[in-house]
């Protein structure tokens, strides 16, 4: 299972009995990772049965409350319940001075370090690699400093076909050599790498894009991702409501998808004003037709 994501919050602003607000749960072949925290976010790992503990990262896209307020109690309860490995966080600039001040005044002391990364990037922008995968991220649109994130697996080895290893009798040299993709080479005879391996596999990837306006370029910088999770806060017909406070509609997060050639779509961070969203999904399948509209809980993965 490379890529499983939750959707822990799937409202705007403010929670309520439906919809929690921002965050996501990212299980990117084995690392564990938190895009924002809105508040009651630790409620929801637990709702949702998520070992928070198990948290190796977390990525804050912008410094508005609905994306972060859950940080400190999160902090807190992992250290009560006796964390000790290190959390790494990567937020705009602010974010550290916030956290620190709130524990400052209440006298709160962790067991474990939290490490803090200041994000400043002005185009897409590499922040983060392992031997497994990288994550980039990008500036958004939106009322204050605010980033997205592109979440993806490093090229993989070439996996050798077991049947053309007891067909030409490789040994375990020549076997790693194929994983680099190196040919076989026994004198004057030459084993071309596509005859004795599978054909690569498509690699996995997930972008997150929060509250920001209908930005055009942003569907090059996303091209061909496995999976799109775009705001989609408005309808249409509320468009000027969306252009005022700098989200966007349904159907321009569909539009992004489209020109991305994404995969599949999720539309979240809906406004408390609509009742449902069946109107939003109607919308963005008019150009997009591998759309959800996501509900809290939902879980998606890609193989």
């Amino acid at each position: 299972m490379p890529l499983k994501l939750t959707i822990l919050g799937s409202g705007s602003a403010v929670p309520n009995l439906q919809r929690g607000v921002s965050a996501h749960y990212l299980n990117i072949n084995e690392r564990r990772i938190l895009i924002d925290c809105g508040e009651g976010t630790q409620l929801q790992l637990r709702r949702f049965k998520l070992k928070f503990q198990r948290l190796q990262y977390i990525f804050i896209s912008h410094l508005h409350g609905d994306h972060y307020l859950g940080l400190v109690g999160l902090f807190s309860s992992m250290s009560l319940l006796g964390r000790d490995s290190k959390l790494i966080i990567f937020a705009p600039e602010g974010l550290e001075e916030i956290i620190q001040l709130q524990f400052k005044i209440s006298g709160v002391y962790l067991n474990y370090k939290i490490e803090f990364v200041v994000l400043a990037a002005t185009e897409k922008t590499l922040i983060f690699e392992d031997n497994s995968i990288e994550v980039y991220t990008f500036p958004l649109k939106h009322r204050i400093t605010t980033f997205g994130f592109l979440f993806q697996e490093k090229t993989r080895g070439k996996s050798v076909n077991k049947d053309k290893i007891a067909e030409y009798n490789l040994t375990l040299p020549e076997i790693l050599k194929v994983k680099k993709g190196e040919d076989v080479v026994r004198g004057e005879a030459i084993i071309k790498n596509e005859i004795l391996t599978l054909p690569d596999s498509k690699l996995c990837s997930y972008a997150y894009c929060s509250d920001t306006k209908f930005i055009p370029e942003l569907s090059e910088i996303v091209k061909n991702v496995s999976l799109l999770y775009h705001e989609g806060t408005f309808l249409t017909e509320d468009k000027d409501k969306a252009k005022s406070t700098m989200h966007s509609t349904a159907l321009e997060a569909a539009t992004i998808a489209r020109e991305a050639n994404a995969g599949q779509l999720l539309i979240g961070h809906f406004s408390a004003r609509y009742h449902d969203t069946i109107a939003h999904l109607k919308e963005a399948q008019h150009i997009f037709q591998n759309v959800r509209c996501v509900e809290d809980g939902d879980e998606f993965v890609v193989e």
